[in-house]
């Protein structure tokens, strides 16, 4: 039976050690907050990011990285993306040959522009076995046992077989694929559509305008992946479409939220300052147009989103240029 250590103490991570834990698997909670790890060791309660889950006593919490990573043989990064390199880079030297490391993260590292996995097999290196566990999956709804489906990536088709079988339950469905840069990629783009998708919602628009930002950003999303060598039918998939209707419609999603509030005229400094988690697309709209620019893809509505949080155009202003862009085939690229 392998030992399973997550890393990340937010909502999804005490989500995934919670899944875990009640299967029956020795589970170690690695929590980056002192305070917050001795709550929850003490309580059996993450009261800050999924208050009401009872997390089984056979679910250990620490806040010591070395213990985390010295007794697990699979690792589950549920870090934010932008700070998976930071906290691994420390401990890298206890990460051996023969350890499983999945990503749960989603999003794209500023500056090199990798991606959650690509950041972790740059700080680890070769010999250790990567996979991506990603798809449509509300922390608080999983946590409740509702039913989900969910996509685990991993380009070794026997280690993608043996998570899903670590994973899945009878409410929390696994199916495997092998296409880790379409998994991650539809991961990341789908919380900037999100943002888009919520400032349209904030300033009052309809379900026709939710519908053409889902479709269009499907679009971009598709653009992307096929310049870096993704699967097209990846993007149809839980990590593509089904991420992305779920981001950019559901009252839980924090990016859409974010956008919502942009949409009312709230400033992003404030509106970040009120959160007590992380919207994901916030730091990966500025990663994700990088990427586009450095693939030379057109990703208008990435773009746009980019010069609403970053350059101060009014939410109003970008659905107009959209609008009266020049005429275009739906299928150009």
């Amino acid at each position: 039976m392998p030992n399973i250590s997550v890393f990340g103490g937010g909502s999804w991570g005490t989500t995934l050690a919670v899944l875990l834990a009640n299967k029956g698997f020795p589970v170690r909670l690695w929590v980056y907050e002192k305070e917050l790890a001795r709550q929850i060791q003490t309580s059996r309660e993450n009261k800050l990011y999924l208050p009401g889950v009872t997390i089984p006593g056979s679910a250990m919490v620490t806040d010591s990285l070395e213990e985390a990573v010295m007794t697990g043989t699979i690792l589950l990064s549920v870090i934010p993306t932008q700070y998976v390199r930071s906290v691994f880079s420390s401990c890298k030297d206890l990460v051996k040959t023969g350890h499983v490391v999945v990503s749960c993260s989603k999003g794209i590292e500023k500056g090199t522009l990798l991606t959650p996995a690509g950041v972790l097999k740059d700080v680890f290196g070769e010999g250790v076995s990567y996979a991506v566990l990603s798809g449509p999956s509300f922390a608080a709804e999983v946590a409740k046992n509702q039913p989900t489906a969910v996509t685990l990536a991993a380009q070794d088709k026997d280690l993608a077989m043996r998570l899903q079988r670590l994973f899945n339950t009878n409410y929390f469905r696994v199916y495997t694929n092998y296409d880790i840069v379409g998994v991650e990629l539809g991961g990341a783009v789908k919380n900037v559509i999100a943002l888009a998708s919520g400032i349209t919602d904030g300033l009052g628009l309809g379900n026709n305008t939710r519908a053409a930002l889902i479709s269009r950003g499907l679009a971009e999303m598709v653009r992307l992946g096929a310049t870096m060598g993704a699967r097209a039918e990846t993007f149809s998939g839980l990590s593509g479409l089904g991420d992305l209707i779920l981001t950019c419609t559901g009252a839980l999603s924090r990016n859409r939220s974010v956008g919502v509030k942009l949409g009312q005229g709230k400033l992003l400094k404030d509106i970040i300052a009120e959160m007590k988690g992380i919207a994901e697309g916030v730091e990966s709209t500025m990663s994700v147009r990088d990427l586009a620019w450095r693939q030379m893809v057109e990703m208008p509505i990435v773009e746009q989103v980019y010069h609403v949080l970053y350059r101060n155009k009014s939410p109003k202003e970008a659905v107009n240029h959209l609008m009266t862009r020049a005429y275009k085939d739906e299928f150009e690229r």
